[in-house]
């Protein structure tokens, strides 16, 4: 009876979680977005905040693009991590970024990336949060798009009209599962074809293949990914992680021999305090966040 009770209560906590998150989404920009293609939901990158009790907040905030090969977003690589993140006292946002589904390509999602980390900046006390420790955390496809605003992030522009943009880009700390990273042999083609259209100039091809684009102050990372993944080959993680060791951005790479793509945290929806079914992943991530000042 105690257990069937205890089961109810975090079922009726999940949902409210889950409530939660439908309703206090935001638009990034009121007025609508840059080069929108319309006003239906679609055309309209929101932000949902999912905030920790007070008593366990450590002041830190991450920004999370689900992945879903720039088509679909994952609810398990979006609203789940939050949920597992709030546990650990950092607050967490869900990215909902325009998609090449409907008809979005580059650089429409990295513009709603970096306006995702400038609005968690530029709203930092009204969430209390540190505007210094803003991070961002992706998936798959969207593990891509946090790489590219990794690599191409911008300080901000101080004569902007709008206090949002005076803001810099740049997140402090970047976490990537199974990422795509590349665009160039090794790639995911349905992600790349969803963000760069099927017949993409080699330039373009080239500057969205994140390994080429780290440079000194690309943010510390975490990164992890499965050698057997036939989705998104584990070269994309090899090869930017290798790019971090040269330009001497600290890192931390978790490989594992087994596990499918999508894997995300090992479970499709979150309960509260219950870590038994959690991939390993998860517990060298908290280690990590808390070596670099993200947690308590």
């Amino acid at each position: 009876m105690k257990t069937t009770i205890r089961f109810l209560f975090c079922v009726m906590c999940a949902l409210t979680l889950s409530s939660r998150a439908q309703t206090n989404s935001f638009p990034l920009w009121p007025d609508g977005a840059p080069g929108a293609l319309g006003t239906a939901p679609r055309d309209v990158p929101t932000l949902t905040p999912f905030l920790p009790d007070a008593e366990r907040a450590s002041g830190a905030a991450i920004v999370i693009c689900p992945g879903g090969a720039y088509q679909h977003l994952a609810d398990h690589e979006g609203r789940v991590y939050a949920q597992w993140l709030n546990e650990h006292g950092v607050a967490a946002f869900v990215l909902k970024y325009r998609l090449g589904s409907d008809g979005y390509r580059h650089p429409r999602m990295l513009e709603d990336a970096a306006r995702a980390v400038r609005t968690v900046r530029a709203r930092a006390s009204e969430w209390g949060i540190d505007p210094g420790r803003v991070g961002i955390m992706g998936s798959s496809a969207g593990g891509h798009l946090a790489a590219t605003l990794l690599t191409h992030f911008d300080a901000g522009d101080p004569n902007s009209a709008d206090v949002i943009e005076r803001q810099s880009s740049r997140p402090d700390i970047g976490i990537l599962c199974y990422p795509v990273i590349t665009m160039g042999p090794f790639t995911h083609r349905g992600s790349r074809n969803n963000l760069l259209g099927t017949n993409a100039p080699p330039e373009l091809i080239e500057d969205l293949s994140n390994e080429l684009r780290v440079r000194k102050d690309t943010p510390p990372c975490f990164i992890w990914h499965t050698v057997e993944d036939r989705t998104v080959p584990v070269e994309n993680s090899l090869r930017f992680a290798e790019a971090l060791r040269a330009a001497g951005v600290p890192f931390e790479l978790h490989l594992y021999e087994k596990g499918a793509h999508g894997l995300g945290l090992g479970v499709r929806s979150y309960v509260p305090g219950d870590t038994s079914k959690l991939l390993p992943w998860t517990k060298g991530c908290i280690d990590w966040l808390r070596l670099r000042g993200f947690i308590r």
